[in-house]
């Protein structure tokens, strides 16, 4: 399942050449990923009366176009992989004119107390509904 997330780039999340500063791309990716958690009515803070994390343990960015100030992004954010251990994320960065600017893949994995853990079937199985097949760029 395709989640989407869109936003305006403002100044202060520029750098000095008024392009969105490399940092805030990672700012992005994790938004979308939240936004995208709370559409699968499973936000952040669910997981946590669950006692389960999700620990990022590697991001991959690549960086394809400049996204200029004012502009409005889409990112769009998918699960490409699930099972009970970790999850690995798929996410793009378009801008207003519908170009690729940026790509990442995400790995997570599930933690409790402190300690990765492996979730329960269920909670598995209800992030696998979301997973889907990508040809990434």
């Amino acid at each position: 399942m395709l989640f989407e997330f869109k936003k305006k780039i403002y100044g202060f999340e520029c750098d000095v050449y008024g392009h969105l500063n490399n940092a805030i791309y990672l700012q992005l990716y994790e938004a979308a990923r939240a936004e995208a958690l709370i559409s699968m009515a499973m936000p952040v803070a669910k997981l946590r009366e669950l006692e389960v994390m999700l620990f990022l343990v590697k991001v991959e960015i690549v960086y394809k176009k400049g996204i200029e100030l004012e502009d409005t992004i889409i990112v769009k954010s998918m699960i490409k992989y699930n099972d009970r251990l970790k999850a690995i994320w798929y996410q793009e960065i378009y801008n207003s004119k519908n170009d690729l600017c940026s790509y990442a893949t995400i790995t997570g994995v599930y933690v409790s107390h402190g300690k990765p853990v492996r979730v329960s079937k269920e909670l598995c199985a209800f992030f696998d509904k979301f997973v889907q097949e990508i040809n990434p760029v």
